[in-house]
This record gives C-alpha cells, structure tokens and sequence, in this order.
C-alpha cells in the first residue's frame, strides 16, 4: 500500500542519532510523503533543516498550544517569516488543548489566532491540535467558534490525530477541514473515531503517526517512527471497505491536493540514501 504520513516530528531528540535509518524504514514500509511539523520556533527551523537535508520530506511552522504562553514577538517573526519558504507547505502544529493546559487558555487562545492569521494570509492549511479532558468537548466547541469567527476569510484547516465525538467532526468537515488520524484512534475513550473515518470524503482523509508519540498497536511504545503508519493505514481502508492499492493511491492524492509544494519535492529514492 501507498502510504504518508502527514504529521511526523523528525526533528525531536528521539531521532537524533538515527534519523536516516528511520527514513530508510519509512521508504521500505511504502511511505511516500511525510510532513515534519514544527511546535515552537526551534523545532519550526529544524523542520526546514530537515527538509534541505532530505528533500522528499515536507516541513510546516507554527506554535503548539503547549508553547502557546512561551513565544515572544522576536520568534513569532522568525516563524511567520519562513512560512513563505516554498519547502513550508502549512501552518503548525497550532490548536487548543484544555486537558494538559500547559499554556494558559487565553494564551491559547490569542496564539490559534495568530497562526489561523498567518494560515489566512499565505494561502497554507493550518494543522489543528485539539484535545479536552477526558469526556469534555469544551477544546473541539471552542475550536469550531473561533473558526467560524473568520468567516469566508478562515483558512484551509486539518485536523491533526482527531479526537472527538461525531457531531464535532461533522461541524469540521461542513468548514471543508481535511481529517487526519493516528494511533490515538485504538485507545479506549476514542471508539466514535471508527464513525468518523467512514464519513471523511476521500480526498479529506489522511493518517499519521505524530512520532515520536501515539504509537498504534505493534509499534514500539517508547518511539513511534513513520513506517508504523501503516498499521492505522490499513485498518482505515478495512473499515472504509477499500482495497489496500485504492486506498493508499487515494492517501497519496489527498495529501498532494492539501499539502500542495510549489517548489520541486524530490523522490524518496533519489533522497534518502544521498
């Protein structure tokens, strides 16, 4: 099967010494495209490091709900700066997440808007983060609100490692929102997840790994890698009912229609090994 996938943090310590084997890994298990988000301002410039080292791999800037309340105006511009790079194909990771609150809410907050801004403005989607505790939606409902208060001005949007009842996930793809999924979707508390993959439009629907985290089941706990994405992969196309070769020629085609490169992106065979 074809495989991406869209959302892998190459560029955390975890993969420091390693991280040509793990893209030679990837390419065997039949990963073909890979988007290395960034979450503040140091790992927004290593995305792009990585991507002039490897130049199969894609890169996205933004700030992280996490790091919301830790950016200053000096990195802030760093960032918005290099999301004109033609390597960047998106804006984040960004989003909302009320279950840790490692940022303030309003922090939160203001910094979403800052990045759906920069999203708006470049043309690029904005990748969402979005997580509330466990049986809450307030994170998804507040999501959804500060969307629909952009209007016909809000930008393309995907969201990252869904997670979220039914209805929230409806009212995403009603705003035209693409829907990726992870190896969170086989924990307990995400069954309504199974629901939500039948219901993305192919060409809205991609997988992921968020390596080094959220492993999917057979992966190694300790570090996700993106060859793994091939587990989620397949049990996306069971559930959906379609053929492995369908279904990752379909994964190929939406990731190159929301993550659309205006500068050349070279094959992984020509790449990895250079």
């Amino acid at each position: 099967m074809r495989l991406v996938d869209s959302h892998c943090h190459l560029q955390a310590d975890r993969f420091d010494d390693d991280v040509e084997a793990v893209l030679d890994a990837a390419r065997e298990a039949g990963v073909e495209r890979i988007l290395v988000p960034g979450w503040n301002a140091w790992s927004s410039a290593s995305a792009l490091a990585l991507v002039e080292r490897y130049p199969w791999l894609d890169a996205a800037v933004g700030v992280h709900p996490h790091d919301a309340a830790g950016i200053d105006d000096d990195a802030w511009s760093v960032i918005a700066a290099s999301a004109a790079d033609p390597r960047v194909v998106a804006i984040g990771e960004t989003g909302l997440d009320y279950d840790r609150v490692f940022s303030p809410i309003l922090a939160q907050l203001a910094n979403l808007r800052r990045n759906l801004e920069l999203a708006a403005r470049t043309g690029k989607p904005a990748i969402l983060h979005c997580r509330s505790r466990a049986g809450a939606r307030d994170a998804q409902d507040a999501l959804l609100a500060e969307l629909r208060a952009f209007g016909d001005d809000a930008p393309r949007v995907v969201i990252h490692s869904f997670s979220g009842p039914l209805d929230y996930a409806e009212a995403m793809l009603e705003l035209g929102a693409a829907i990726s999924f992870s190896g969170l979707a086989f924990r307990k508390g995400e069954e309504p997840t199974a629901d939500v993959v039948r219901l993305v439009p192919r060409d809205r629907l991609l997988a992921e790994t968020d390596s080094p985290y959220l492993a999917p089941p057979g992966a190694p706990r300790g570090r996700n890698a993106p060859e793994w994405v091939r587990v989620t992969a397949a049990w996306l196309a069971e559930l959906r009912g379609d053929e492995p070769d369908t279904f990752g020629d379909g994964l190929v085609a939406a990731y190159d229609r929301i993550f659309a490169r205006s500068a050349p992106r070279e094959t992984p065979l020509a790449t990895v090994r250079g």
